[in-house]
């Protein structure tokens, strides 16, 4: 089995926290904290080279080293899911994801994810991230729909990486947000950490170094809610939701940060647009999507009522 090994210095700001909460908070993305604690009660997480309990207080110059054994490739298993294939060539493909499907395997949750509909596809996967995360290069959230760029190499993993830090990708997004927005257009700059009360949420955190951008335009009014475009300056988890949501316009089905919808059973959210520079060729391409139906459904819906 392949190993991912994270290790983490204890910095004064985490002086006192918990140490599975510590642990849970900075790998939430991949791991819950039962599988934390469950990591530690099994002596995988060590601190200063010792393992310790769940309830052990984490101090300054502090190293904790947690060892998780990784699904190996073979684990993983190609699964024959109709894939919607915008672009692909022998270093990279687009993919149009549907709503409701997750990208990766982790724990929990190994099969019907897009890197399962992937390795039937092309077989052969970049492999920077892990067997786990096999092409995956940025991510979108589960109900959310639209436009991913996956890498078939190891080469062109690193430098579509590399855009996505360095801000040179192009991402345009789709969404329906709860309120009328007074504004034609904005821009959003508010930072995003975990949420401190529900560790499975992001939320705006003045405290947090992990600065947010987001750009919005108008592009129609309804009775009580706004049809927006939004591009984004950065690429934080959930970025837009937390984002809208603060703003007192939560996106419309999004239950996590908002309520639920009669209309769409998701989030009303859609990746639309993504442009990149080919990370072989050097040419800039860029692809969109149309938005998928359940979100026609909804626009319709509002328009119909707009009427009335």
């Amino acid at each position: 089995m392949e190993e991912r090994i994270f290790r983490f210095n204890i910095e004064e700001d985490d002086k006192g926290k918990r140490l599975d909460k510590f642990l849970a908070d900075k790998t939430a993305e991949d791991f819950s904290r039962a599988f934390v604690q469950k990591m530690i009660s099994r002596g995988g997480v060590l601190v200063n080279g010792t393992a310790v309990k769940s309830n052990h207080k984490v101090m300054p110059g502090e190293t904790i080293e947690m060892t998780v054994s990784e699904i190996a490739q073979k684990t993983i298993l190609p699964e024959k899911i109709k894939l919607d294939i915008v672009y692909e060539d022998k270093d990279l493909l687009v993919v149009n994801k549907p709503a409701d499907m997750v990208v990766h395997p982790a724990p929990g949750n190994y099969t019907g994810t897009l890197v399962n509909a992937l390795l039937y596809h092309c077989k052969n996967l970049s492999g920077v991230c892990g067997a786990a995360k096999a092409g995956i290069v940025h991510r979108i959230d589960k109900g959310t729909s639209g436009l991913l760029v996956v890498a078939k190499t190891d080469e062109s993993h690193r430098k579509l990486a590399k855009q996505f830090k360095d801000k040179t990708t192009r991402r345009v997004y789709i969404a329906v947000a709860k309120g009328v927005m007074e504004l034609d257009n904005g821009i959003v700059e508010l930072p995003i950490g975990r949420s401190t009360r529900d560790r499975k949420k992001m939320a705006v955190d003045f405290s947090s170094d992990k600065a947010a951008v987001t750009r919005y335009k108008v592009l129609e009014r309804f009775n009580g809610s706004t049809l927006l475009e939004l591009t984004l300056g950065t690429g934080r988890t959930h970025q837009i939701r937390v984002h809208m949501a603060y703003l007192s316009h939560p996106l419309i089905g999004d239950v996590s940060y908002g309520t639920k919808s009669d209309v769409i059973a998701r989030p009303a959210l859609h990746a639309k647009l993504i442009g990149f520079t080919h990370p072989v060729t050097k040419e800039y391409l860029e692809f969109s999507s149309e938005l998928p139906s359940d979100m026609k459904r909804l626009i319709s819906v509002l328009r119909a009522e707009k009427g009335k």
